[in-house]
This record gives C-alpha cells, sequence and structure tokens, in this order.
C-alpha cells in the first residue's frame, strides 16, 4: 500500500459534517464538470471506474461518477471512508485479501473491487469532505508516480470546484438577499468611491445606480457631517482605529431632495490586496424607528409621570424576596414613608405588627390564577389610620415567569365613610336624626309581632305648612330639626322616635306601662311642641296633634295598628288641634260612618242636591241690599240637614271639592242673572280650589256659559288659604282680577293675619269675623280690632263687612266705628234664590227690624 501524506484534519467530525452540510452540494443533480473530471480520473488510472464521493454521517453518495451502477453506499461499505479517517492517499492493490474490505458486499459481489485508490477532498478550512476515487475488478500492483501526481492534481480540481460552487450559489444567495431586501447594500474602494448601489439603496436615497456608482462616499452624507465622516474612513483605509469599520453605527444621510434621515451603517472590509479591496456598507433607514423610539421614550416619561401622581397607590415586589421595588408618590403619603425607606425592604421588615398579614395575602395572590382584592386598615406611624382596599396580580419579568407583585392600592376611607351615611340615611332620617319611615315600620312590623306591649304615638304639626309656606323650606327645615331634638330629648330610653313624613312624626313606647307612660308622653310632646322656635328669621309658633293606639289591645297587626292611630289623630285635629287622643272602637264606627257620608255626597252632587241659599250683605249707610253670599246646604234623605262644615271637609279630603265648587259656582252665577243687576253674589273658594290647576279657566268659562258679567261676581276667600302658598295664591287673584272680579278676604282676624297681605294685594272687601262682632259689647279689645281694620280699609280704599250681626246695639256699634257693610241673622236669615230679588224690591232700607217673608 502506497501512503500519500495530505494535510491532518485538526477540527472534529461534528464540525467536519457542519462543513459538508454548508456547501449545500449532497443530494444535487449531476454538473458537466464533475462528471468530466471522473471521466479524465478513470483514463489516468487506466480503471473501469471512478468516482467524487462525498461522505456524511450514514453515507457515502458520489457528487460524479463513471461506470458504477449505484448513487451511494452505506458509510460502512465506504472504501473512501477509511481515506477520509486517516486524511491521506489509501491505495488498496487487491481487495480480496486486504481484512479490512475481503467482506465487503463491493468485493465479494459481482464484478468486486479488486484495486482502489483514493484521493481526500480536503476544504480550505481543512475539513475532510470525501475523496476522489477510482477502482477496478482486477487487481493491481499500485500507481505509477506520474499517476498519483495526476490524480492529487484532480483531487485538488475537484475540491477547488466543490468550494467554487459553493461560493457561487453564495454569491447568487446574496444577490437574491440584496434585490429583495430593504437595507440598502453599496460597496466602496480604498479612494471612497462607490462601486456597487443596490436596488434598496435606489429606493432609499432617491438616485439611480448611475448616479451613484463612481460617486465619493460623501454623496449620501450631509455636508455639516461629511469632512468628519471621510477623515474616519481615510483612517480606516490607512488600517488604523474608527467607530465605522467592524461595527454598526447611526448616523445622517442625505436624500436626493437635500432631505435628511437617521441610518444604521454597517461597514466591513473585503478583499485581500491593495488591488482588489474595499469595504461593503450595508445601511438601515431607521427614521421611522427612532420616531418610534422617541415615542416610547415619551410614552415611559408619561407612565413615569401617571404612576408618579397617580391617586392611587401602586408599587411592585419581587416574588421571591418579597421586598419593594417600586413604591409611587401615592403609595408614600398613603403609608406615612418615604420610597426611600420601603425600597429594597418586604412588610415583615416594615410592619412588624402586621407585616405578616401582608406577606399572607401575597402568598394568596400567587396561589390564585387571576387577580386578588383585599381589604384592611392600615395603621401609619403617627397612629392614624387609612382604609385600603388594593388588587394585586402576578406579572412576568425580564428574568422568570411570574417574577413581580404588581399591587394597587386605593384609599377608601371616605367611601367607607360615605358608605356609612348612606347606611345611617338608610335608616335615619337626614334633617333629624330620627328614624325614617321605612326603618320606623319594620321596627314597628318586629314588635308587633312579638305580641310585646306597645303604643303607637303618631304627631301631625299644626300649622307647620303654613309657616313654612310663609316663611320658606331652610326655616321649615329648621323648625323640623328642632321638633326632632325635642323628641328626642322627650323620649324614654327604649322608646323609638321616627320622622314618617314632611311634618309627620311617630313614637313606640314599650313595655307594661306603654299605655299611661305614651299619655303622659303624647301630652309633653304637645306642650312641649307648642313652645316657640327661635329660627334665624325670628321665632315661629307651632302647635302638634297626638293619636295614640295601642298593641296587642286595639290591633295585633302592622296594618291595622296603624290605621287605629290615624283614626286617633284626626279626632285629635277634628277636636280642634293640639289635642291628644287614644284610639277607641267607636272610631271605627265614625270612620265607616263618614266613608258612607263621602259615597252619598258623591251621589248627592251628581243628582245636584246640593242646593244654595243666599244671605244678603247691606250697605251701612244706605241700607240697601248690595250683595248676597251663596252658602251651600244639603238635605240628606235620611240624615237631615248636615252641617257645611262637615260635607265641605269630606268633599275637600275626598277629592269631590273641585267638582263640588264648579257646580255651585254655576248656579250661583246663574240665579244670580235673574237678580237685579245691583246685586253682586259672592261665592267661597276652598283653599284646595286653588291647589288644583286651571281655576281661573274654569271661573272664566262659567261667566262665559252663563252670561254673568265678572264685575258682578265676588270671590271670598280665607286668610288660611292665602298662607298655604302667598306667591301661588297672589298670582291666581291677580288673574281672577283681571277677569274683572272682585275678591274678598273672609273671616279676617281668626287666622293668622299678616298686614303684609294688604301690601301684596288689594282686597275689595275685608269681612270682620263674627268672634269680634259677637264681644263688641264686652271687648274693648275687641272694638279696637274692629276700629283698626276699619282704618285700615279707609285708607287702603276696601270695604269692610261686619258679619254675623245679630242685635241693634251690635248694628249700632259697628256703624259708629264705620264699617262699610253688614250681614247677619238680625236683617235677614238664609234666603233661596227666587226670594232674593222679592227681598230686595220690598225691602228698600233696613228698618233695623228683621224682615219677616
Amino acid at each position: 500500500m502506497i501512503e500519500l501524506h495530505v494535510p491532518q484534519n485538526k477540527t472534529n467530525e461534528a464540525e467536519r459534517l457542519s462543513a459538508l452540510a454548508n456547501l449545500g452540494i449532497m443530494d444535487s443533480p449531476a454538473e458537466t464538470n464533475f462528471d468530466e473530471l471522473t471521466r479524465l480520473a478513470a483514463a489516468t488510472a487506466g480503471t473501469r471506474s471512478a468516482a467524487i464521493s462525498l461522505i456524511d454521517n450514514r453515507r457515502q453518495w458520489f457528487k460524479a461518477r463513471h461506470n458504477i451502477p449505484f448513487a451511494e453506499t452505506p458509510r460502512d461499505q465506504s472504501f473512501c471512508a477509511h481515506a477520509l479517517e486517516k486524511q491521506q492517499m489509501l491505495v488498496v492493490p487487491d481487495a480480496s485479501r486486504d481484512p479490512r474490505f475481503m467482506a465487503n458486499p463491493l468485493v465479494t459481489g459481482p464484478d468486486g473491487i479488486r484495486f482502489y485508490a483514493g484521493f481526500p477532498l480536503v476544504l480550505a478550512s481543512g475539513h475532510c469532505i470525501g475523496a476522489l476515487c477510482v477502482f477496478d475488478p482486477a487487481t493491481r500492483s499500485g500507481l505509477t508516480q506520474r499517476e498519483i501526481d495526476l490524480l492529487a492534481d484532480l483531487a485538488k480540481i475537484a475540491t477547488t470546484l466543490i468550494e467554487t460552487r459553493r461560493y457561487r450559489r453564495m454569491g447568487e444567495i446574496a444577490s437574491r438577499v440584496i434585490d429583495t431586501t430593504s437595507d440598502a447594500v453599496m460597496c466602496v474602494n480604498n479612494a471612497g468611491e462607490i462601486t456597487f448601489w443596490s436596488r434598496a439603496a435606489e429606493k432609499m436615497f432617491g438616485r439611480s445606480a448611475a448616479e451613484a456608482i463612481g460617486q465619493s462616499l460623501d454623496f449620501i452624507l450631509p455636508r455639516s457631517m461629511a469632512a468628519k465622516h471621510h477623515a474616519g474612513f481615510r483612517r480606516a483605509v490607512a488600517g488604523g482605529e474608527t467607530s465605522l469599520v467592524g461595527g454598526t453605527v447611526e448616523l445622517m444621510a442625505v436624500r436626493a431632495d437635500d432631505s435628511e434621515f437617521a441610518i444604521e451603517l454597517s461597514l466591513s472590509r473585503w478583499g485581500d490586496n491593495a488591488s482588489n479591496s474595499g469595504f461593503a456598507a450595508i445601511i438601515r433607514d431607521v427614521s421611522e424607528r427612532k420616531v418610534l423610539e422617541r415615542e416610547r421614550q415619551h410614552a415611559r416619561e408619561f407612565l413615569d409621570v401617571v404612576v408618579k401622581n397617580l391617586p392611587a397607590m401602586l408599587f411592585v415586589k419581587d416574588t421571591a424576596t418579597r421586598e419593594y421595588l417600586l413604591v409611587n408618590r401615592a403609595g408614600e403619603e398613603m403609608i406615612g414613608r418615604s420610597a426611600e425607606d420601603l425600597l429594597g425592604r418586604s412588610d415583615r421588615d416594615l410592619f412588624p405588627q402586621s407585616g405578616a398579614t401582608y406577606e399572607l395575602r401575597d402568598t394568596e395572590t400567587l396561589k390564585a390564577n387571576g387577580p386578588t382584592t383585599f381589604e384592611s386598615t392600615f395603621t401609619r406611624d403617627d397612629g392614624t389610620t387609612v382604609q385600603l382596599r388594593t388588587k394585586r396580580i402576578v406579572i412576568d419579568g425580564p428574568e422568570r415567569p411570574r417574577q413581580y407583585i404588581l399591587g394597587l392600592s386605593e384609599d377608601t376611607t371616605e367611601v367607607r365613610k360615605a358608605e356609612a351615611e348612606v347606611l345611617r340615611l338608610a335608616h335615619f332620617d337626614a334633617l333629624t336624626g330620627l328614624l325614617n319611615r321605612a326603618s320606623f315600620v319594620e321596627r314597628l312590623h318586629r314588635l308587633v309581632t312579638s305580641g310585646a306591649p306597645i303604643a303607637l304615638l303618631s304627631i301631625d304639626l299644626d300649622r307647620f305648612k303654613a309657616v313654612n309656606d310663609q316663611f320658606g323650606h331652610p326655616l321649615g327645615d329648621e323648625v323640623l330639626a328642632q321638633v326632632g331634638e325635642r323628641l328626642l330629648a322627650l323620649k324614654g330610653a327604649g322608646d323609638l322616635a321616627a320622622r314618617t313624613g314632611g311634618d309627620e312624626f311617630a313614637l313606640i313606647v314599650v313595655g307594661e306601662e306603654a299605655r299611661s307612660r305614651s299619655e303622659q308622653l303624647a301630652a309633653a310632646i304637645v306642650k312641649k311642641l307648642a313652645e316657640p322656635y327661635v329660627t334665624f328669621r325670628g321665632t315661629a309658633h307651632m302647635g302638634a296633634s297626638v293619636g295614640i293606639a295601642m298593641s296587642p289591645d286595639d290591633a295585633t297587626n302592622t296594618q291595622e295598628l296603624r290605621q287605629c292611630v290615624d283614626l286617633a289623630l284626626y279626632r285629635a285635629k277634628g277636636d280642634g288641634r293640639g289635642r291628644v287622643c287614644s284610639y277607641n272602637a267607636q272610631m271605627d264606627a265614625d270612620a265607616r260612618d263618614r266613608r258612607l257620608l263621602e259615597g252619598d255626597l258623591r251621589r248627592a252632587i251628581a243628582a245636584g242636591d246640593i242646593a244654595l241659599q243666599y244671605q244678603p250683605l247691606f250697605s251701612a249707610q244706605t241700607g240697601q241690599v248690595t250683595s248676597v253670599e251663596a252658602l251651600a246646604r244639603w238635605h240628606h234623605p235620611t240624615r237631615g240637614p248636615v252641617r257645611p262644615d262637615v260635607f265641605i271637609s269630606v268633599a275637600e279630603e275626598s277629592g269631590l271639592i273641585e267638582e263640588l265648587g264648579d257646580r255651585l259656582l254655576r248656579q250661583a252665577c246663574r240665579d244670580a242673572c235673574s237678580w237685579p243687576n245691583h246685586i253682586k253674589v259672592a261665592v267661597n273658594l276652598s283653599p284646595l280650589q286653588f291647589q288644583t290647576d286651571g281655576l281661573c279657566e274654569r271661573v272664566s268659562r262659567v261667566l262665559e256659559a252663563t252670561g254673568l258679567p265678572a264685575e258682578r261676581l265676588q270671590l271670598e276667600v280665607t286668610e288660611g288659604l292665602v298662607i298655604r302658598d302667598v306667591e301661588r295664591t297672589f298670582v291666581e287673584l291677580e288673574r281672577l282680577r283681571a277677569l274683572g272680579i272682585q275678591i274678598l278676604m273672609d273671616d279676617f282676624g281668626v287666622g293668622y293675619s299678616s298686614l303684609s297681605y294688604f301690601e301684596r294685594f288689594r282686597f275689595d272687601k275685608v269681612k270682620i269675623d263674627k268672634s269680634f262682632v259677637d264681644r263688641l259689647a264686652s271687648s274693648q279689645a275687641s272694638k279696637a280690632v274692629i276700629r283698626a281694620v276699619v282704618g285700615l280699609g279707609q285708607e287702603l280704599g276696601m270695604a269692610i263687612v261686619a258679619e254675623g250681626v245679630e242685635t241693634e246695639d251690635q248694628m249700632r256699634l259697628l256703624v259708629e266705628l264705620g264699617c262699610t257693610h253688614l250681614q247677619g241673622f238680625l236683617f235677614s236669615e238664609p234666603l233661596s234664590a227666587d226670594l232674593i230679588g222679592t227681598f230686595s224690591a220690598t225691602t228698600g232700607v233696613v228698618t233695623h227690624q228683621k224682615v219677616a217673608l
């Protein structure tokens, strides 16, 4: 065996296989130059067959073969593998006698190999990838030196072809990459002249290859930077140190339109001698990236500002050490410590008393699949506390999954206070501090259901609406607050007090002595609530009425008990206000009777059974009838005559007053049309009629329908009506007066007399209440009041009517005091409509004798 020494392969098998793979030659199609080389090798050696064998980890594959019927063999059958292993020429004269190959199928088979010679294919990198081999079925003694030299040269040629093929392939790939990449590629020689200009460079700089090639590298640089970069390039050519070569630098470039933009330049040297060398540059347009970087920087700065100024505490902890890594400004304020004091320390370090609890919350968050939320009370170093709601979530970090705990803590102290206030308001009245209606009813129900003896007191304020309407809601609220204070001061420790409505209150007295205690308490309430109320606008006066009902004596369920106490309160108010009334069974009968009366009244109104009578008013100077007052009368078929105050009250309570009032007004106007033109008719208005919309329109329609001139109609209102809603009442009265109707104030002096009314509205007549007339002879005060009212009427141009005149002495004194008109039984009882005309015609002048008709 003749062996030829070749350079030793200094690399391991893995590196050799990588080098073979990088060639991209395995299983490639046949190529003519390799095929020609194998024919030449066979001819040179005088053998039947020749091949270029490439060996990977499991087989040998023939890139080219001459007179060989197969394209590859397993590696363990390869003769060339032995040449590769030794990296030396291998010659086998007779394989059938060589222990290494005598059992090889390639030897033992038909036309088996006898003679073999292989020459390793060694790349410039030192990697042996296979062999150029020749073989023959006949034995031979060996090769001549000339054959060896020629075959060795052919092996070198094969290796060169393989590497050239790789370079050509790499060049094709590089060309395709250059054609497809968005990065610009250019080459410059050592003189700094551009020698290559890619399509991407044309697009990036806006200059064609024809314009660029031959230009200086300064061609792409801004003028202000050209000199600096030119000097750096000269140092690179000279082999000096510069940041331009071997790395990536950022600098500004210029386009054909002189616009500057940011680029990344990667410059590398190529070539192996001065005449054949230069620099290759890859240029990337990073202007958009720069914009994004600026935006990201802005976003980071913005996020920093947001985090720093977030009103909630934001913190980040390391999941391994539980140490704080970030705490914002709000966190410093909430905890009462600086970030420098917190960072790098755990809750256990910072808060010895409660740190273990906070750490447990972190552990629970780590075990959870998502965010967790916890409520806690945190005590600062100064002893103040803050309520916190903290939401935690585990997030991944750059070093490991689930690296951080991100927490957001809100100060819920004020929210908790607000919730407590909402809860309080759900049970207590905000103005008085007493229980509200819903809470009171719920507690009442529990007590009644339990069977415990209790007394229920229902309290209604007398005159509150008048005070509220006259002086305004702020004063009314202040009065209600004082009522609440007085009730709280009066009630027992176990009693319950509530505000159940606008001016309605209630108390529950509990215990075996509930009845006696409730009566004493009710009396004390009436007395206490009648005391003056000192307010920011002066002193207000009111009173209260109280109803009492007992459970289980009067009722055994809540609804019935409340009905009982309502009846008791109704009776107390009906008895004259400022009273206390306890429920009794008769009240149920009275209530049922009132409901029956309401039904009868409803039918009587529909049937027109409510009649009118008229009481004349006489001029004190002439004695003539000047007007009549319409008075409603109802003769019930079984009850007989029903007092007007009774059925008018029922009508007001049941909502029938509007219909009744409209019917009576229409009837009065119709009757008046049949009387002498100088006689006017006066009709009383209920306060509730003023609370419904369209009063003026309804009156106008009645006048139009009946034909009565508006100047013959007078409407009487009471002080109580005025005070209910002063502003609205005066507006409505002005509208009625605009129609030509006269407005009279009735019962002046018995209600809530206020001279301010006369300043706001000029009444046509004022009727002095009968109570003053009754006391005229015995009371100098009554006489003084009448004199003052008469004087006021003279000054303001108002007629003054004295009603309820029953004696001649009363008449004489009233005339002396200056009353302009008189009305009463002394002159006439109420008359039917058909008698008014006759009465007027026959009497003429008052003769101080009651007219007998």
